[in-house]
């Protein structure tokens, strides 16, 4: 019995703290790239490829999102208000004021892609899933993760025209006009389609989720053989990359800090709070990869959208760890009933 019990806790334990699939193969694509990088014809042949697969993965964004969902949400406009000045102002501000420390420690391109997190929009999968683990307002994070998502693609570009290019980065309108057609028209042009596909789609889940893991996983290898073919390696070292965590936890940590007891200053309830805290924190993955790949020099994407790459692992383990806090105390505060026959207690959630 009490092989039993150690070879659970084994399991809980590895389960815990082992890091998911998607992460891994996160690292195999940078490995990928630093042993076998793509040049030439075959590296401009792979952005093609990439872009669409983008075009795709929004597109089937847009056709999977229900606009009741949205409709129902609007109403909760203070809510959504809070979660978009957490991630187009709180964090923008943040990088702001940090950058001249973060420059002093990181090299240029690293520094600037930390302020390039900053100015992301948040996570919708995470943010939702995390704040329906916790017990959280689901159809709130819904709709604040999704309007979120939608206008940083084009608040990203807009700030980082104000905020980045006077560190020697130019952002053109040509450029904005680029990550608009890449990204919404293809939400807008799922939206049209969702009449007829969204059905269908939410009958295959594991669709979306092959073309989105799968799209970033080729963004990643994109930018990183990119990188590694001008000479990425030589301008890093292990130091630099813990300085980097280090700088990346301590923002996430101001960051989850200001939401949490802002959210309780304004008068919010405790679902709300979890949603503004998970929807507020978060920088998306899987917008600013290819919004980075179109601002950016290629030679300069590797190493711009590392930081984030970093971020993207640090928020999943500390929201990951929140939740369950979150959802222990839910549990805790329970109505408790006890049974008169058997005396054992039953949480009723």
């Amino acid at each position: 019995m009490a092989l039993v019990m150690m070879r659970d806790r084994l399991r809980a334990a590895v389960a815990r703290y082992a890091p998911d699939g998607y992460s891994v193969a996160l690292v195999g694509m940078v490995a990928l790239a630093s042993v076998l990088p793509l040049r030439g014809g075959i590296a401009a042949g792979f952005g093609v490829a990439t872009n669409v697969a983008i075009a795709l993965l929004f597109f089937l964004h847009g056709a999977r999102l229900p606009r009741e969902a949205v409709i129902a949400g609007v109403t909760h406009w203070r809510l959504h208000l809070v979660v978009l000045c957490a991630t187009f102002v709180l964090f923008p501000v943040l990088g702001v004021v940090t950058q001249p420390i973060v420059a002093l420690i990181l090299a240029p391109p690293l520094a600037l892609g930390v302020l390039f997190v900053c100015l992301l929009s948040s996570t919708v999968q995470s943010s939702i899933a995390f704040t329906s683990i916790a017990g959280g307002n689901v159809a709130a994070a819904v709709c604040s993760a999704s309007a979120s998502n939608l206008l940083g693609i084009v608040l990203t570009p807009l700030l980082a025209s104000l905020l980045i290019s006077g560190q020697g980065v130019v952002v053109s309108v040509d450029e904005i006009g680029a990550i608009v057609v890449q990204l919404l028209l293809p939400f807008l042009a799922g939206q049209v389609m969702r009449r007829w596909i969204g059905d269908w789609l939410a009958r295959h889940k594991k669709l979306i989720g092959f073309v989105d893991r799968g799209s970033i996983l080729m963004v990643v290898y994109g930018a990183f053989s990119a990188a590694v073919s001008h000479g990425l390696w030589r301008q890093l070292s292990i130091t630099t990359l813990v300085e980097l965590l280090l700088i990346e936890a301590v923002m996430l940590g101001i960051v989850l800090a200001a939401t949490t007891w802002g959210s309780r200053w304004l008068g919010f309830g405790h679902e709300d709070e979890i949603a503004i805290v998970f929807c507020g924190s978060k920088k998306s993955l899987a917008s600013g990869v290819p919004i980075a790949s179109v601002l950016f020099p290629a030679a300069s994407v590797g190493l711009i959208v590392l930081p984030l790459m970093l971020f993207h692992q640090i928020q999943l383990m500390a929201c990951a760890a929140l939740a369950r806090r979150y959802a222990w105390r839910k549990s805790r505060a329970a109505p408790v009933m006890t049974s008169g026959t058997s005396g054992s207690v039953e949480v009723v959630s």
